[in-house]
């Protein structure tokens, strides 16, 4: 239940309705095994028609050399998987107090030459407890079609009669996969801002998340920001999960002026128990 802005909206689809001014945001991650995950939304406020948000997330691992058994250094061949969801988005404050979102996500993976897509929904509400801006939050993720694997990477030889001779044993044929869903996740958040002075602001956030893939878990977080130009911020990941493998967070922002404009740069980092750490940063700029 983040207090809103554009960055809001990658965790909670309520936030587009709590969008104020055109904004656009780039999020660029360095994950272990020299994994990518970049992400670009872009939000815009329609008046009293409500605010409309488009995004496009993608995952890249970069290329990977192909190993088989006869040859465990590598085939010479190479090959890359890759994730990309395009979103758009509509959301508005239906009070003063409460907003609500829905965005449509097309998603498509691919492995060398196989691919699936599905078509998923995101919804959730932002609803504001008391002036002092205590924000309950919960958003619904990923519901939608099944995926199925497809294309020349499943393609095989078949022989229809192994115990026969002379009939063509080299029939072209493909494997089929099942149907599998794509990993949904309910999100519940709270956010309570502690007002420490006049330029100083704490804001806690407990986070509970119920995935369909996992057990459930906890997130919890904290921000320090002093005179809205520095923001410091610790976190813990997936608290309770079973065999987690994340924990603490940490990370900072800075806010200024560009132009007629406004910007905001963060960096975050995140612990891994086995693999390498990941880093992330974020560019938003709101016009």
């Amino acid at each position: 239940a983040l207090p809103g802005g554009i960055e809001a909206v990658y965790y909670n689809t309520g936030a587009i309705g709590l969008l104020e001014e055109a904004t656009i945001a780039y999020s660029h991650s360095m994950w272990y095994a020299d994994i990518s995950h970049d992400y670009v939304a872009f939000g815009l406020p329609a008046g009293g028609v409500g605010n409309f948000f488009a995004s496009v997330t993608a995952l890249n691992s970069g290329e990977i050399d192909v190993r088989t058994v006869e040859y465990p250094l590598g085939t010479g061949e190479r090959y890359k998987v890759s994730d990309t969801a395009l979103g758009v988005g509509y959301g508005r404050r239906i009070t003063s107090r409460f907003a609500a979102g829905i965005q449509v996500n097309y998603i498509s993976e691919r492995i060398w030459n196989t691919s699936a897509t599905a078509l998923t929904f995101n919804f959730g509400t932002h609803y504001r407890l008391n002036e002092a801006g205590a924000l309950l939050g919960f958003c619904l993720t990923n519901l939608g079609t099944r995926q199925r694997y497809s294309g020349q990477g499943l393609a095989i030889q078949y022989d229809p009669d192994p115990g026969s001779s002379g009939n063509n044993s080299a029939l072209p044929a493909e494997q089929a996969t099942d149907l599998f869903p794509v990993a949904s996740l309910f999100r519940l958040g709270l956010s309570v801002p502690v007002q420490l002075g006049a330029n100083s602001t704490v804001l806690l956030l407990v986070e509970g998340l119920h995935p369909n893939d996992n057990s459930e878990s906890a997130n919890l977080g904290v921000e320090w920001t002093l005179l809205r130009v520095l923001a410091l911020r610790a976190g813990y990941q997936t608290l309770f999960q079973t065999d987690s493998q994340l924990g603490l967070t940490f990370g900072f922002g800075v806010e200024g002026g560009l132009g007629d404009n406004r910007f905001n740069f963060g960096y975050a980092w995140a612990g891994h128990d086995y693999l390498e750490d990941t880093h992330r940063l974020t560019l938003v700029i709101v016009f």
